[in-house]
């Protein structure tokens, strides 16, 4: 055989390799990796926004202290006293003037035991850094109501926390700061009461 022939056997073998090869590949295949080039490709992320959650329901901040109601006010003194009642506090009738809108509870004690009252009192009270054993906490409530006109009113609310603190020897009652949970606890339920709807709905 000579060199002519030789080289066009090699021509004619090499393009039935070539067509084989081609016939062989599966078009699906190309289309996915078409598909992949093309998701790799996000362009410039600087151009991108991003979402973090500004969707997602807002919590509602605290409740106006005072609280404006609308109602007679001797009609708010009875809501008052069946709050306080729901929530198991005692009015001192010693120290309250229903008949001027003033309401004042006795003590209410929330937490007893070194255990459970630091929690509790880090809760509703702002406590000094220090490592105070707490073993009870409690709190007086002074309900206020000023009237605007007839039928609209002032409701305010003051919470007096007090822990009570043991070194070993001797224990004692210490006036703290309040957080102003315990108020937005009572005036909740009261704007429950009066209006029929929880501010967590509104």
């Amino acid at each position: 055989m000579n060199r002519l022939s030789l080289l066009a056997f090699i021509l004619i073998f090499s393009g039935v390799s070539i067509s084989a090869q081609v016939k062989g590949v599966d078009p699906q295949n190309q289309q996915i990796q078409r598909d992949a080039s093309r998701g790799t490709d996000r362009g410039n992320d600087v151009s991108r926004s991003w979402d973090f959650g500004a969707g997602k329901t807002r919590s509602r901040g605290r409740l106006d202290n005072p609280q404006r109601l609308a109602g007679r006010r001797d009609y708010l003194v009875v809501q008052i006293i069946e709050t306080l009642r729901e929530k198991r506090m005692i009015v001192d009738e010693a120290s309250s003037r229903p008949e001027e809108g003033l309401i004042i509870t006795q003590p209410f004690t929330f937490a007893r035991g070194a255990v459970i009252t630091r929690n509790e009192l880090t809760r509703y009270a702002d406590l000094p850094r220090d490592s105070t054993v707490w073993t009870r906490g409690r709190y007086v409530l002074t309900i206020d109501i000023q009237s605007i006109d007839g039928m609209v009113n002032n409701v305010s609310v003051t919470a007096k926390i007090e822990g009570r603190s043991e070194n070993g020897l001797m224990s004692e009652w210490s006036t703290l700061p309040s957080s102003g949970a315990a108020e937005e606890e009572f005036l909740v339920t009261l704007v429950e009461f009066v209006t029929g709807r929880s501010p967590d709905d509104l």
